[in-house]
This record gives structure tokens, C-alpha cells and sequence, in this order.
């Protein structure tokens, strides 16, 4: 029997209910769900998997194979992750308008807080390829930085660990092919020779890379590519976007480093959040040896692998965006079936905040908004994979008082507007709209001396002055206020549990 779902939560009943209980509430949920009547893509997704719960359910035969199998599991040893959803208002007035409303998610493991937890060494098991740029921008310090940050990785790799790692220019090369950490003395032997030439051709790094990490590829490990990179790739844009594609079906995920200014964000942003991860920007070649050992410690701490979550907004209710916040904030498709969010660490939030737009003219009384599914493989004692779901309402009250957000959602949206001002900074710009985009950046300026972030204001008024007087963003400029403000956003995800 397919354990992947606890049919009770997934419908939302208890485990003594009734068949009617049962039956009554799949009806309501499936007709909020059912494609006749709810056309966001996250329903279908979830509608099938209430149709799951409720086949198990609904027959006593199969209720009861699940219930002997589930109390005859060992669950000692095993925890699950759990979802918490805050609305940021509890009652809205039912004006004859749309109104906004913002819908946080926590995913935290059920040890989350607990000493054990913060006690807790590292368990999971790395299958990790590292693709190395070592085009000629990269010669010099750059690429010294790169060599002593793999290094370093060699030696805090476990015995268990799988380590392969590809050099890249406009060829690219196996330097370690997967395996384990035996010998490190050879492996770093064998980094220390890497040296520069050439130009940048991602593709090649990253098909080698892919090639590599499927040696030992495992549903019981976390199976990652690391690009470091600080150069633009040309014409083979879209063949990697395919690659990464085919990468997450394998159970594979893809982050990058970009060093300085001269890569192209956009693209590495997309090519890594197609898997659920992210691109980080390194502007000192000095700090990649900690950017990338912190990452790797993440990733070693991983409790859940390949986290997908999927909003089913009911019918009236209109899906505006999504964000990450936690642990690497980053903007999210609001078009996709289910969102990638990558691994679930022990001891920390994975949260997202949605931004939901309700109809005008509501009926006073309580009404649902949304429902929220998220699903992972636990590599808790090997693999398991988990789904857990749950729905959120709000109250519309003629009677309604204006109220604050809770503290967490609004601490996020604070942060969540600082990055979104630099965004509509860069858009005025894209229309031609010089004064719009000054304006902005300069208001973005005065929000961030108010919140103490004094170097990063200092950047958004160079670049305000850069905007009135060039009608260009600079490179670099762009990058810190863009990474700059989404850093500021890691605060918002450490909600205490």
C-alpha cells in the first residue's frame, strides 16, 4: 500500500470518522478542487491526491490495511516535517472591491526546536559535483579562491559521501570522477592543477557535471551540482534550462555561485530555481571559501530532499505571486503546478509567503481562501517520501477592525518590500521612465537608512545619482541592491517554533 499520503490529513477527518464523516468531506473538498470548477494548476495536483485518500478511505477493507500497517510501523525512530500556515488578516470587511491578503507557509520538521535538533551532526548523505569555470577571467585570485574552497570541501566530506568535480571553459573536463573520499591527499593533488584558458560555455560544464552526479545518484541522498561561475555563457542559454529540467525529474538539484558582476543573473537565477534552489552572488573572491562551505553544511544537514509545495486558491480567490523566504529567499513561479523548494533542513524554517487577492462583494461568515499541499522525500533512515496538507479560512465581518498582521508575516512583508522597490526600480528603467526609477531608489534609500541598513542605502543612492545621470543601472550596482535585499529577507524565516 502507497504510504506517500496520510489519507486522514489529507482529507482532514479523524481517525475514528464515521464513513458519512468521510464521505462528506471529500465532497467538499473535491468540489472545491474538481477542474469544472477550479482552474489553478496546484488543484489538479491536489485533486488527485484527495481522490487517493479518499479510494483508501471510503473502502473498509483497504481503511483497515492502512490502519494495521500504520500502527505496526516502528515509528521510534522516524519523524515527519509539518506545515503551519498563517493568514495576515483573521477577518477582512467584505468591500465591493478586491483586497489583498498574504498567506505565510512554515515547513519545519516535527524536532524543529528541540535540543535534540540543535544537537544534531550531520546525517545526510552527499552525491556532489562541484563545476568549476576556469575560463580566463577566472586566472589569478579568483580561481586560487575556487581551488582552496573544493579543497576544503575534500576534507569535510564524510566517508559516506560521493564527490565528483568538472572543470569548464569552452571545454570541459572530469578533475575527480564520482567517488568516495579515500584518498583526499590525490583528490586535492588533482584540484591544484586546474588552471585557466579559454572562454565560458556553461553547458559543457554542466552536461559533464550531470553525467558525474548520475554515477551514484540515489533517492536515499542529496544529489546536487554546484556551478561556480563568473562569466556569461552564450548561445546554450536554453539548452541548459532543458538540462535542468530533465535534471529535477532525476531527483537532482542545481545552485550557483556567480563571482563579481559579469554573469548573467537572470539566467542563473531561472537555471537554478527550475530545481528548487538558488544562485548566491559572491562579489569578493575572498568569501567563496565560506559561501561554499556554509552551503555544503546545509546540504549535509538536510532532513527532507526535493520539498514541493502546491497553493490551490479556490475559485474566486486569484493567486498574485509567491516568494521564498527561508533558507535562501528568492521569487517563485505563481504558474507552476507545484513550486521546487528544494531540501528541508533539520533545525530550520522552509517558509514561503503567497499573495492572495480576494473578490469584491464577499458574504459576511467564514470562508476558506486557499489550500496548501507539501510533499518531500524524508532521508531519515533511508527514503521516504511524505505529503502533508492543510486548509486556511478567514473570517468577513461587517464588524471588522483594522488589525496588524502577526509579528513573522509582518516583519517578511516589511523585508519583502525593500526587494520589491529595487524591482520596480529596474522595471521603470526597462520602460524608459528615468524619473520613475531615481524616485524609487531613492525612496528605497530613505526605507533602508530607516532600518539601519546604512551600506546598502549608500548603493541604492549611488545608483539612484547613476540612474539621472547615465540612464543605466551599473552592474555591480544592480546585483548588491538585488541580492542585497533579498539577504535582508533571511531574518524573516528564523520564526521561533
Amino acid at each position: 500500500m502507497d504510504f506517500s499520503i496520510n489519507p486522514y490529513t489529507e482529507l482532514g477527518v479523524a481517525l475514528n470518522a464515521t464513513q458519512q464523516e468521510i464521505k462528506d468531506k471529500y465532497h467538499q473538498i473535491s468540489k472545491r478542487l474538481h477542474p469544472d470548477k477550479n482552474q489553478s494548476k496546484g488543484a489538479l495536483v491536489q485533486f488527485q491526491s484527495v481522490n487517493m485518500a479518499y479510494e483508501i478511505l471510503s473502502d473498509p477493507r483497504r481503511r483497515e490495511q492502512y490502519d494495521n500497517a500504520v500502527r505496526n510501523m516502528d515509528r521510534a525512530e522516524k519523524s515527519d516535517f509539518v506545515l503551519r500556515l498563517t493568514s495576515s488578516k483573521r477577518y477582512v470587511y467584505p468591500f465591493n472591491e478586491p483586497q489583498v491578503v498574504y498567506l505565510y507557509a512554515e515547513i519545519f520538521t516535527e524536532e524543529s526546536g528541540t535540543q535534540k535538533a540543535q544537537q544534531r551532526e550531520r546525517e545526510a548523505k552527499l552525491n556532489l559535483t562541484l563545476v568549476l569555470d576556469r575560463s580566463n577571467s577566472m586566472s589569478g585570485t579568483r580561481l586560487d579562491r575556487v581551488k582552496a574552497a573544493a579543497n576544503q570541501i575534500i576534507d569535510q566530506l564524510s566517508d559516506n559521501d560521493y564527490l565528483s568535480i568538472i572543470s569548464f571553459n569552452d571545454f570541459a573536463e572530469v578533475v575527480i570522477n564520482s567517488t568516495s573520499l579515500d584518498n583526499r591527499a590525490m583528490l586535492k593533488a588533482r584540484v591544484s592543477m586546474i588552471n585557466a584558458s579559454g572562454g565560458t560555455e556553461i553547458l559543457k560544464g554542466l552536461s559533464l557535471g550531470a553525467t558525474q552526479n548520475r554515477i551514484h545518484q540515489g533517492h536515499d541522498f542529496v544529489n546536487h551540482l554546484i556551478l561556480i561561475t563568473d562569466g556569461n555563457t552564450f548561445g546554450d542559454q536554453d539548452q541548459c534550462i532543458t538540462l535542468a529540467q530533465q535534471l529535477i525529474l532525476e531527483g537532482v538539484s542545481i545552485s550557483a555561485m556567480g563571482i563579481g558582476h559579469e554573469w548573467n543573473d537572470e539566467f542563473l537565477d531561472e537555471l537554478t530555481s527550475i530545481t528548487g534552489s538558488n544562485a548566491e552572488f559572491i562579489m569578493n573572491p575572498n568569501t567563496v571559501q565560506r559561501f561554499l562551505n556554509d552551503h555544503v553544511r546545509s546540504l549535509a544537514n538536510t532532513f527532507a530532499e526535493r520539498i514541493t509545495i502546491s497553493i490551490a486558491p479556490y475559485a474566486d480567490v486569484k493567486l498574485e505571486s509567491a516568494f521564498k523566504l527561508s533558507p535562501r529567499p528568492h521569487p517563485l513561479s505563481k504558474d507552476e503546478s507545484v513550486i521546487r523548494l528544494g531540501n528541508l533542513q533539520h533545525h530550520k524554517l522552509t517558509s514561503v509567503i503567497f499573495q492572495l487577492e480576494l473578490p469584491g462583494d464577499m458574504k459576511v461568515g467564514f470562508r476558506s481562501l486557499a489550500r496548501i499541499a507539501v510533499a518531500g522525500d524524508i532521508l531519515d533512515n533511508g527514503f521516504r517520501h511524505y505529503q502533508t496538507s492543510s486548509e486556511i479560512s478567514i473570517g468577513v465581518n461587517n464588524d471588522s477592525n483594522a488589525e496588524e498582521p502577526p509579528a513573522n508575516v509582518m516583519d517578511a512583508l516589511n523585508k519583502l518590500t525593500l526587494y520589491r522597490m529595487q524591482e520596480r526600480a529596474k522595471e521603470a528603467l526597462e520602460r524608459g521612465d528615468t524619473q520613475e526609477a531615481t524616485r524609487r531608489l531613492e525612496n528605497l534609500a530613505t526605507r533602508l537608512f530607516e532600518h539601519g541598513h546604512e551600506e546598502l542605502a549608500q548603493q541604492a543612492l549611488a545608483e539612484a545619482r547613476q540612474v539621472a545621470n547615465t540612464n543605466t543601472l551599473s552592474e555591480n550596482g544592480r546585483k548588491t541592491l538585488k541580492y542585497g535585499t533579498q539577504a535582508l529577507l533571511l531574518d524573516s524565516g528564523t520564526t521561533k517554533l
